[in-house]
């Protein structure tokens, strides 16, 4: 795949990573995913996580092979920063475009989830905040399957 490609999966393991980075509840009702998250750092160890993850995981792995895995983590960090209401600009293409031609699977885009969900569950993301990162992450399928 080309570095097309590796950008939209890599636009898509940003927004899953985003779901848990951090164990520390929120301390109010008015605080952003951002910050329950534990902030740009945090979702950074996350995104870290996942890609070693996703490095591991035969059934997606090929996808990523030829990739500039600092690049990919960059574009992750920034999107997830983004989306959840942190101080970041997302300057990345839209998702529709970014994975056209791609032709990302159902299958594919699930594994990608499971392994942001094994890289949230190793940083203790409370359950509020994973599933806050995961519906965000699922309103993007649909822009990036079957393309």
């Amino acid at each position: 795949m080309g570095n097309r490609s590796i950008a939209s999966l890599a636009a898509l393991i940003a927004a899953l990573a985003l779901a848990g980075c951090t164990a520390t509840p929120p301390r109010a009702t008015d605080t952003t995913l951002y910050q329950r998250l534990g902030g740009q750092t945090a979702i950074a160890a996350v995104v870290d996580d996942t890609i070693t993850n996703i490095s591991a995981d035969p059934r997606i792995n090929a996808r990523f092979r030829n990739s500039d895995t600092l690049r990919l983590k960059n574009g992750l960090v920034e999107l997830l920063c983004d989306r959840t209401g942190g101080p970041c600009t997302y300057r990345g293409r839209n998702m529709a475009d970014a994975h056209e031609g791609m032709r990302i699977r159902d299958d594919e885009f699930d594994a990608l989830v499971d392994d942001l969900v094994r890289a949230l569950d190793q940083h203790r993301v409370p359950a509020r905040e994973k599933d806050e990162l995961l519906a965000l992450l699922g309103r993007m399928r649909n822009a990036i399957t079957d393309h």
